[in-house]
């Protein structure tokens, strides 16, 4: 016969007390005398009897669960997350845990009515999201959660006068780096693959800091030479080769091509290669985000590192912050450049 597991009915029977004077007691409660809390303790710990965590946090009103909404990046094939956001889960998932939390995973698509689910139907105490698809529909989205007061939080861009709270990367200094880098190698025609749109702010930023390092270095930002993106190889791929194509047509040359992405960088260098280029001799490719699979690339590709260990705990903390009544601030953190041999330096 199966041995019935205690309770704290069980407990409160065995001790002489009342079940929320057993429920105090086992929270060290300063309500309860120190006799009587070892006393219950210790018929607790003989009866090897564990704390119903769902019970417990029914009647505090929380999940102990948070929700990371994962959102798909628009673009074309079947890849509709971006691979920063996947090596961002470990940091979240371990950071959730060490307080605590358990956390669920949802993907969804930006045409979906996310913003009414969740922490309303009592699923999660808060919501994490990574990616938005298309900003400007995103920030309508996000501006009816602050509007009725849920608890979230955006990795993404972080903007004056948005809604809600996001942590993000100083995009456009980490531009800025990596393309002083490129100046700094003896590359002056450099492209920037990627979409420039008021729907993809960072890509945005990345932009304004490309241009920003060209003007520094005396260099006029030659709009040719931006063509669209989204993240994804394939898109890569597609402008690399209508890149080449109006080159060949105009007589000029590119010896350099920063992705807006690693992805975007990593279909660039597809494309190259494909065309009979020599990476780096004849074009430097660069790119932004570090994702994994840019150390092995050939030849292992330059980008720049967002610290996805960071942002993961950041974001934790700084959502459960918000739980607990705490007012917290969008913050943007620095980015840092990390340098590999597809830009012809092996430091």
């Amino acid at each position: 016969m199966k041995e019935k597991n205690p309770t704290s009915f069980d407990i409160a029977y065995l001790a002489g007390v009342s079940q929320s004077t057993v429920s105090r007691a086992l929270r060290d409660s300063p309500l309860v005398n120190k006799e009587t809390r070892e006393k219950v303790q210790q018929i607790a710990r003989e009866l090897n009897y564990k704390v119903d965590k769902n019970a417990r946090n029914l009647r505090m009103q929380k999940t102990k669960t948070l929700a990371l909404l994962l959102c798909e990046d628009k673009g074309p094939g079947n890849l509709l997350i971006n691979p920063f956001f996947l090596s961002m889960l470990g940091s979240i998932t371990r950071a959730a845990s060490e307080r605590g939390y358990d956390l669920l995973v949802s993907f969804q698509q930006y045409s979906e009515d996310w913003h009414a689910d969740y922490e309303f139907a009592h699923r999660a105490d808060g919501i994490i999201f990574l990616g938005y698809g298309d900003w400007i529909v995103y920030q309508q989205k996000i501006q009816y959660l602050t509007e009725v007061g849920t608890h979230f939080i955006t990795w993404g861009p972080v903007l004056e006068g948005q809604p809600g709270v996001a942590i993000g990367c100083n995009n456009e200094q980490g531009a800025y780096d990596v393309i002083t880098h490129l100046i700094r190698m003896g590359r002056k025609h450099i492209a920037f693959l990627g979409d420039i749109a008021d729907r993809s702010p960072e890509f945005k930023a990345r932009y304004a800091g490309y241009c920003r390092a060209l003007e520094d270095a005396g260099i006029r930002p030659q709009k040719s030479l931006q063509i669209g993106a989204e993240t994804s190889e394939d898109e890569g791929f597609n402008a690399m080769e209508n890149l080449l194509a109006s080159r060949s047509q105009d007589g000029l040359q590119i010896d350099a091509v920063f992705g807006a992405s690693d992805v975007i960088a990593i279909g660039a260098i597809k494309a190259l290669e494909q065309a009979g280029k020599i990476i780096p001799d004849d074009v430097a490719v660069v790119g932004f985000d570090d994702i994994p699979i840019s150390s092995f690339t050939h030849p292992p590709l330059t980008t720049v590192q967002q610290d996805t260990f960071v942002a993961g705990e950041l974001l934790v903390n700084n959502l459960l912050k918000m739980i607990e009544g705490e007012t917290v601030q969008s913050l943007s953190l620095d980015a840092k450049l990390i340098v590999r041999r597809s830009c012809g330096f092996t430091g």
